[in-house]
């Protein structure tokens, strides 16, 4: 294992971009090709038809976005909700899993490309110490931090099965989470999109306004909790 990610670590970058490539041209000749009319349509079209494949690639960059998108297939009984969460959890688990790998194999890598992230690989590395293995279910709501953790984890000597393992279940309670309040209430939730998109003029600015919001948020209270943390690191240094 070791081998093959110092092989395949100096052609990483153009690798990924060639799958990345290679997926959206995937995407794209499909929803060109669809056979239905208007953009719209076609791309429900896209979602129905190639939606576990979709909401794997969207989880594996761990994107809520997709896992709402399968609560609503999920409700109008275009995709399974029990193979929804199976997928979008692997998804997740996939993504952390390459991270967590990345950490472990590559450290000059590592050290080099992420030079300004220092304090939160301190963060990181302390939120660990500190609190254990429940931080792995717990970075998946840690905006700023989600990369950053599990190549933490795998910068230090973390046993490699024991974090696969609870990476795998967090990534499906991850899912879970989501998907289901999102099937159960999907109704609502539609009826909430059928307006917005009659009332385009005023949903932008109200979502533009809630969005915003969540960001800085998560932002200001990452930030507060770098700078404390980092005190402590420095402290910690010091004596």
């Amino acid at each position: 294992m070791e081998q093959f990610f110092k092989k395949f670590q100096p052609h990483s970058g153009k690798i990924l971009a060639s799958i990345v490539i290679v997926f959206f041209s995937f995407l794209a000749y499909n929803l060109y090709q669809a056979p239905v009319d208007g953009f719209e349509n076609r791309f429900v079209y896209l979602l129905k038809e190639y939606g576990y494949i979709i909401l794997f690639a969207w989880g594996m960059l761990e994107g809520e976005a997709g896992l709402i998108m399968a609560g609503l297939l999920a409700h109008t009984g275009d995709m399974n909700l029990y193979i929804a969460i199976f997928v979008a959890g692997l998804g997740g688990f996939a993504g952390d899993q390459v991270y967590f790998y990345i950490g472990r194999f590559n450290k000059s890598y590592v050290h080099s490309k992420f030079k300004g992230q220092r304090r939160k690989f301190a963060l990181a590395h302390l939120l660990l110490q500190k609190y254990g293995w429940p931080i792995i279910f717990a970075q998946r709501y840690m905006y700023g931090m989600r990369t950053i953790i599990p190549i933490s984890i795998g910068l230090t000597r973390y046993d490699a099965k024991t974090f696969a393992f609870i990476n795998l279940i967090s990534a499906w309670c991850w899912a879970a989470i989501t998907i289901v309040p999102v099937w159960y209430f999907g109704e609502e939730i539609l009826k909430i999109l059928h307006w917005a998109k009659e009332h385009w003029y005023l949903a932008l600015p109200i979502a533009l306004g809630f969005g915003g919001s969540i960001i800085y948020y998560f932002n200001k209270a990452s930030q507060k909790a770098e700078k404390k943390n980092s005190k402590k690191v420095e402290e910690k240094n010091e004596n």
